[in-house]
């Protein structure tokens, strides 16, 4: 996508990394309302940006003032720690003024990127969220609500979980607006669902049988393989339910409040407004 400008004026382009994916597009979308001149960073992107190859990282951030990052697949793996260190270093050599960092709950691994943004001399703001409720509409439990039963190893643990439209009105606050540098938002749902909730909250939307199932983590990563998901992908999965889902997340924070002075989204809210617009439908 060519790099969005507004005819007239020479602002400082905004770089929305990750800018077609689940929150990426829409900050961008926010960003463009606002007419803010808005450079989309994807592998199909003009320049195109792609974390797997440095050569691209220059030409996107040239002519740029802040960024929004969001890394693939997750903070989590092992390659996100040099690929943060290196955009940073990238980005402040192009001059950028303001990064945007999208984090998420409980993981060290997270932390210690979030740690190098904080140290890059720039503007910084950490985003540090809950797992999304648009996982169940445009990520990997979309196939499993369409087929009526959600198996999966989360068990009875808790998670906030929140809307991308909340993180991406904090993101474009963060990336255009005064005092939200050197802020960590902890980003969270208003309230606690265990995952059996969260489905049955989608099943009353849609009117449909939907289901929760908790299976082990072995039988989880089992059907992982059968479906010849790759080894780093079920890894990255294991870690998530294992690990980040352990409990630590089970409280909520105010970060949304804290940003846009309103509360955030609710699940069912999410739920209804996704089933009407046919999120589910067959």
């Amino acid at each position: 996508m060519e790099a969005y400008r507004v005819a007239g004026h020479d602002a400082p382009l905004t770089l929305v990394l990750g800018g077609t994916g689940k929150t990426g597009r829409r900050v961008v979308e926010r960003l463009q309302a606002r007419s803010v001149a808005t450079r989309v960073g994807s592998r199909a992107g003009v320049p195109r940006f792609d974390w797997d190859d440095r050569e691209t990282w220059a030409p996107a951030l040239r002519g740029v003032g802040a960024v929004y990052v969001a890394y693939a697949p997750d903070l989590a793996v092992p390659a996100a720690e040099p690929a943060i260190t290196g955009l940073v270093e990238a980005a402040a050599a192009e001059g950028v003024e303001r990064l945007v960092l999208l984090s998420g709950r409980g993981e060290a691994e997270a932390e210690r990127c979030e740690r190098i943004v904080q140290g890059s001399g720039m503007a910084w703001t950490i985003l540090r969220a809950s797992w999304f409720a648009q996982n169940f509409t445009e990520g990997f439990f979309y196939d499993l609500v369409l087929s009526g039963e959600v198996a999966l190893p989360a068990g009875p643990v808790a998670e906030p979980f929140v809307d991308a439209e909340d993180i991406a009105a904090v993101a474009v606050a963060a990336l255009t607006e005064e005092g939200h540098g050197g802020q960590l938002y902890e980003l969270t749902g208003p309230r606690l669902l265990s995952f059996a909730e969260a489905v049955a909250t989608i099943a009353g939307a849609t009117g449909r049988p939907v289901r929760y199932v908790p299976i082990s983590v072995e039988a989880f990563v089992a059907e992982l393989a059968a479906q010849q998901v790759p080894d780093d992908a079920i890894a990255l999965l294991r870690y998530l339910f294992t690990t980040v889902l352990d409990g630590r997340n089970e409280a909520l924070a105010d970060g949304v409040r804290q940003a846009l002075g309103r509360e955030p989204h609710d699940f069912a809210a999410f739920a209804r407004g996704a089933a009407a617009r046919g999120a589910w439908s067959l």
